[in-house]
């Protein structure tokens, strides 16, 4: 390869790195979330290069569904992943070029829906595999089942959003400031206690060396400067070192990171003696499934794991009547 080949393709590899760099800023700008930022700069890549690197300013409506068919046809993704690669091209054309697409005009072949039901335990082997775990890990995979939340809400919560006087957690979302409303099981209410107490000795202990605070929404950051180091916005399950903010260079306390859960709850599954692909989502099934079980409204339950759509929800009734349907005998078993 010659030196003018050499020097060509990493001016390309600039050029290329410069455009996404770009993208990221103008998400920041916007306050996105940094799991979005990382979802749509990762298909707005994939996209100019499924169009062999052109410009997206050269490429419009047609080769946005040809992408999007793409996706749906050869790499069999899931009607949520589909629509969240819609949303990062969608991001790139009206945010960074200034050229909204006709979304009417873009008709792909829908990504097929996928119609396994999520995995979920009997009562007794979720206990096993509780009972296998220990500490912050064990406190956590209570909280989930105890309260529906998801992994990463687990992660996010706050000290401010757990209830203590009246057994309730306060969910929250980029989408929603006030948050949802669901349970603090009773019997967490001591060793949670204890926990956060372990907790703020450690962030007193960053706040007399200069560090103490945590990430907080951008909007927060401007209004309140200090507000990132008060007590009650600090994580409920923090990092056990600090870490280096990517975006403002600044030594913080982030959370746990998510695979320190999901590789407890490997394990625990393995230790229990359980043959299934248990997840911290499981947990989550568990309890929407057990309380269906157990006679709860599927409004309430709805609300409880914040669904948008009560269909969304109606998926644990599906289980149920599975499982209903493994207890039924057929008249031969008689």
């Amino acid at each position: 390869m010659t030196d003018s080949q050499t020097n060509g393709k990493n001016v390309e590899r600039t050029k290329k790195k410069n455009f996404l760099e770009h993208v990221r800023e103008v998400l920041r700008r916007k306050h996105y979330s940094r799991r979005t930022e990382e979802a749509y700069v990762g298909w707005i890549y994939r996209y100019i290069m499924f169009h062999n690197k052109q410009h997206p300013k050269n490429l419009g409506t047609k080769e946005v569904e040809d992408f999007l068919t793409h996706l749906a046809q050869n790499d069999n993704v899931a009607p949520a992943t589909q629509n969240q690669a819609l949303n990062g091209v969608a991001f790139l054309y009206r945010e960074v070029l200034g050229t909204s697409l006709d979304m009417m005009q873009i008709n792909p072949v829908p990504a097929e829906k996928k119609r396994n039901l999520p995995l979920v335990l009997a009562k007794d082997e979720v206990k096993r595999v509780i009972s296998a775990m220990s500490g912050q890990h064990q406190l956590m995979a209570k909280l989930l089942y105890g309260s529906g939340m998801s992994l990463m809400e687990c992660l996010r919560l706050r000290v401010q959003d757990v209830d203590f006087e009246n057994n309730a957690i306060t969910v929250r979302n980029g989408n929603d400031s006030n948050g949802r409303k669901t349970f603090l099981p009773d019997p967490l209410q001591l060793v949670l206690k204890e926990h956060l107490e372990r907790v703020k000795i450690i962030h007193e202990k960053d706040l007399v060396e200069g560090y103490g605070s945590a990430y907080v929404p951008d909007q927060l950051a401007e209004k309140y400067p200090d507000a990132a180091k008060a007590w009650s916005l600090q994580f409920v399950f923090p990092a056990a070192s600090l870490s280096m903010d990517p975006v403002t260079g600044r030594m913080r306390r982030h959370h746990i990171h998510e695979t320190s859960l999901q590789k407890a709850i490997k394990q625990a599954t393995k230790q229990a003696g359980l043959e299934k692909k248990v997840s911290p989502q499981t947990l989550r099934h568990c309890f929407a499934t057990h309380l269906l079980m157990d006679g709860a409204d599927i409004r309430t339950i709805q609300g409880l794991l914040g669904h948008k759509n009560v269909q969304t929800t109606m998926i644990y009734i599906h289980i149920l009547q599975e499982q209903k349907l493994g207890k039924v005998k057929s008249p031969l078993d008689f």
